[in-house]
């Protein structure tokens, strides 16, 4: 019996979205590339379709500025998703504040015409990945960067990371606020302090379930012969070692404790040094057993690759629903072999793919494998 077609979206229709005054987009294969010259709105389409994973999307902006200029002030995005379960309809709008007394507008999300509490509701129905040519430096740049890209990759999997990641930020400035103003309160202090261990163990622990998983698909699934080499992936960080070691309950004890003795020293810094915060994500060029960072930039590129579709593997393993994977600008740097490897690797992937370029070129070997559009200044037309 042939197997059920995957989750794809079949229509993206955004209103005052980016350069986007009124888009409607109707396209029904597995592979979606969007062809222009830079400044088109190729970007801005992929930008419309990660709305729906938890948080702000793949430029992590405000809302305010992804209203198109000269627009009514919000924006509307919705999308006509196509699976082996039927077909639904998903929504998310932004309203600007109405008035200065108003700090910041609203965020509306739908599900087949019905509100829904947050965008987090979207993951019963699709998840994304993504990968923009912001993170080709991600092997070289500082620990935080990579922290918000491990995030991305438990949120994939995991849709309440996030809001697990924020409440412990806010627990983390108000124990700091109380060391700078407060010192001496212990009793509010200790309180503070148990809800950031609780909170920093959790983050912690599903952190390390992403990674641990991720490891072991790709030792698993590894190929020598691959243009895209395979990475090695560990954390890095005292809680991270702490968890790995005691159950939740004793890790929990135990780092507030840490918490607990570190207030002088934390107090002089500013800032909690402590907890998930401070975690790294280390990465590994597995064939040549060396750190990413090391590695060449072409070399880093393909290992960069190869992580993000090992992850849309284990978002679909996790979850069971392929993930939508969007690819900016992803093919255009890439030698021959690698771009032929690309598109054969994508092939096996289960869900959609969207990719951009400004060279319609670079798709060919495409065929009729996929949707080829034209993207031209806010307007659509075939390639």
């Amino acid at each position: 019996m042939a197997a059920p077609d995957p989750l794809r979206v079949t229509r993206l229709i955004a209103r005052d979205f980016r350069n986007h005054a009124a888009l409607d987009l109707g396209v029904g294969r597995r592979f979606v590339a969007l062809v222009g010259e830079n400044g088109a709105g190729k970007t801005n389409i992929l930008e419309a379709l990660s709305l729906f994973a938890p948080g702000r999307g793949l430029r992590r902006a405000d809302f305010a500025a992804m209203a198109r200029e000269g627009g009514a002030g919000g924006f509307a995005v919705s999308l006509t998703l196509s699976g082996p379960h039927g077909e639904h309809r998903v929504g998310t709008a932004w309203e600007p504040p109405q008035s200065r007394e108003e700090a910041r507008g609203g965020r509306l999300c739908r599900i087949d015409g019905a509100s829904a509490p947050s965008p987090t509701a979207f993951a019963e129905h699709l998840r994304v990945v993504w990968l923009t040519p912001d993170l080709d430096a991600l092997f070289r740049g500082p620990a935080g960067d990579r922290r918000r890209f491990l995030d991305r990759l438990v949120l994939a999997v995991d849709a309440g990371h996030g809001a697990r990641v924020s409440a412990m930020e806010r627990s983390l400035r108000s124990r700091n606020r109380l060391l700078e103003e407060r010192p001496d309160d212990g009793p509010w202090l200790d309180a503070v302090e148990r809800e950031v261990a609780e909170l920093a163990i959790a983050v912690a622990l599903a952190r390390r379930e992403t990674v641990e998983r991720l490891d072991r698909l790709i030792l698993d699934t590894r190929d020598e012969a691959s243009p895209f080499p395979w990475a090695g992936v560990r954390l890095d960080g005292d809680i991270d070692d702490l968890v790995a070691v005691w159950p939740a309950v004793d890790a929990e004890d135990r780092f507030r404790l840490t918490l607990r003795q570190n207030r002088l020293r934390d107090r002089a810094a500013g800032r909690t040094l402590a907890g998930p915060q401070a975690s790294d994500l280390l990465v590994r060029h597995g064939p040549k057993d060396v750190p990413a960072g090391t590695a060449s930039t072409g070399e880093q590129k393909a290992l960069l690759i190869g992580l993000v579709l090992a992850h849309a593997r284990l978002v679909a393993g996790m979850s069971g629903l392929p993930p939508l994977v969007l690819l900016d600008e992803v093919a255009a740097h890439l030698d021959p072999r690698r771009r032929a490897g690309l598109f054969d690797a994508l092939e096996a992937l289960p869900g959609q793919v969207w990719m951009t370029g400004a060279d319609p070129a670079l798709f060919a070997e495409l065929g009729g494998r996929g949707d080829v559009v034209a993207v031209g200044d806010g307007r659509l037309g075939p390639a």
